[in-house]
């Protein structure tokens, strides 16, 4: 039992601390932001370079707001979107591009918001429709970024409960 006023203030200085400790371990860094975890899947189907670039700055601005660790994302690239990975060199021979978005300062941005766990994924259909060489023609796609249709994943995502933006 406590004995005097100082040993009460001790005490409920230690209860305190221990109490901001376990919140600061619970990884919530971001508990006060009022967003919580999220999932999102960002829908990408049009080509022009301004408005790629402005949704890769909306991704990481969503990042920057939630937290890296409190957010899923994946990024659904089909039709005209696939011009965010179409390395500059490829858009001679693949006519049916008017972009080839794939500069070294989008291909930063991208690697940057990978690193933050944002994924890319890729529409089958519209790599075979387009004849697009995934190895040759697409920065940094692997085969495990590749999903049978764009649309089809986008509602699929939207079934597991990921939210939808369309930037």
């Amino acid at each position: 039992m406590l004995k005097t006023k100082s040993e009460l203030i001790c005490a409920l200085f230690i209860a305190v601390l221990l109490v901001t400790g376990a919140v600061l371990q619970s990884g919530n860094a971001y508990a006060d932001n009022g967003y919580g975890k999220q999932k999102v899947v960002y829908h990408i189907n049009y080509d022009n370079p301004k408005l790629q670039a402005g949704a890769l700055r909306n991704i990481q601005n969503h990042i920057n707001a939630v937290g890296k660790d409190n957010i899923e994302i994946r990024v659904v690239l089909h039709g005209n979107g696939l011009a965010l990975l179409l390395e500059p060199d490829s858009l001679e021979k693949l006519t049916k591009f008017k972009h080839a978005n794939a500069t070294e300062k989008m291909t930063a941005k991208i690697d940057g918001l990978k690193d933050q766990g944002v994924s890319f994924n890729v529409c089958a259909n519209t790599v075979r429709g387009r004849k697009v060489d995934m190895e040759t023609d697409l920065y940094n796609v692997s085969q495990g970024d590749i999903v049978p249709s764009g649309v089809a994943e986008v509602a699929k995502l939207q079934q597991d409960g990921f939210v939808y933006i369309k930037p």
